[in-house]
């Protein structure tokens, strides 16, 4: 379990971030400060593994707060203090039904890369390359889903606009219950925060943590990181934003290969047959015989009579 709760965890450099060059990556970030995201993405901390998987093993929800046993010593972590050790916004909105209309269908044409207004539900390499990755963070970082995704759902679509447009969210109450969800033994919830957890752990009163590790250089997003992101995301094509199946790209490229190949003559096969001749075989031979027959009657007719003919006259 230790492994996949550092895979789904992050820590974002801002100063080191918003030095980037490309404007649109720097106003991403802005806005995901501005939000109120900066202490809880940003929060430096080691990590101690062993009990991460110790909190979540014993964890249980009671009362809005979340309540567990490490190192033989009872923990518990209220939403006061969650919001309180990262500094979270305590207002604004819960639930992003509450997103304004107009916004989002301002964002169809502002997240697109195209310019082309984009659906709320669709392929996430349809959007700029700073929207890709904050839906990229939003996804695996805040809403900790685990997995490979090609799609914007209509429910982070929603939180990016919200962030865009610097909309007041009550991000204690939102990622609060997400770490409930974490804890929970019947949730499907994946399980992440290692970063914050570490931090909430560290500050417990009379807890003595077990061995710290430091935490993964390649899961802290810099200046550097993201310009690897950036080269790696800029030359998308055309054909990889398309909706269509890959199995219609397919079809349509062998199609249009067919198309251009040059048309080769098809040798007609010759009709056979066994035992006896073909029919146009025999009806040639019956017109050579009529032939030869016609002029040996022509022959005979005008040819002088014979002694052996005179003589029986």
């Amino acid at each position: 379990m230790a492994a996949s709760l550092i895979q789904n965890s992050l820590q974002l450099n801002f100063d080191s971030v918003l030095s980037f060059p490309d404007e649109g990556l720097v106003q991403m970030f802005k806005s995901l400060e501005s939000t109120g995201l900066r202490g809880f993405l940003g929060c430096l901390s080691v990590l101690y593994e062993d009990d991460l998987v110790v909190l979540f093993a014993d964890g249980f929800v009671r009362e809005n707060a979340v309540i567990s046993c490490v190192q033989g010593k009872f923990v518990e972590i209220s939403e006061e203090q969650f919001a309180g050790v990262f500094g979270l916004p305590t207002e604004g909105l819960n639930s992003m039904d509450e997103v304004p209309k107009d916004l989002i269908y301002d964002a169809r044409s502002v997240f697109s890369a195209s310019g082309e207004p984009i659906k709320t539900s669709c392929k996430n390499k349809k959007m700029k390359i700073e929207f890709l990755l904050l839906n990229d963070i939003l996804e695996k970082y805040v809403n900790v889903k685990a997995g490979s995704f090609d799609a914007v759902t209509h429910e982070l679509f929603l939180l990016m606009t919200a962030i865009h447009f610097v909309l007041k969210i009550n991000w204690s109450h939102i990622l609060f219950d997400i770490f409930k969800d974490m804890v929970t033994k019947s949730s499907k919830q994946a399980k992440g925060f290692a970063a914050q957890i570490c931090v909430l752990l560290k500050g417990a009163p009379d807890l003595t943590l077990g061995e710290a590790k430091t935490f993964p250089p390649l899961k802290i997003l810099t200046i550097k990181t993201v310009g690897t992101y950036f080269a790696k995301n800029k030359s998308i094509t055309a054909e990889e934003v398309s909706d269509e199946p890959p199995v219609e790209k397919v079809v349509k490229k062998a199609a249009a290969k067919r198309r251009q190949a040059p048309a080769e003559p098809v040798a007609k096969r010759k009709r056979t047959t066994v035992g006896r001749a073909a029919p146009t075989e025999r009806i040639w031979r019956l017109d050579q015989w009529s032939k030869i027959l016609n002029q040996f009657l022509l022959y005979r007719l005008r040819a002088p009579p014979s002694r052996g003919d005179k003589l029986r006259k």
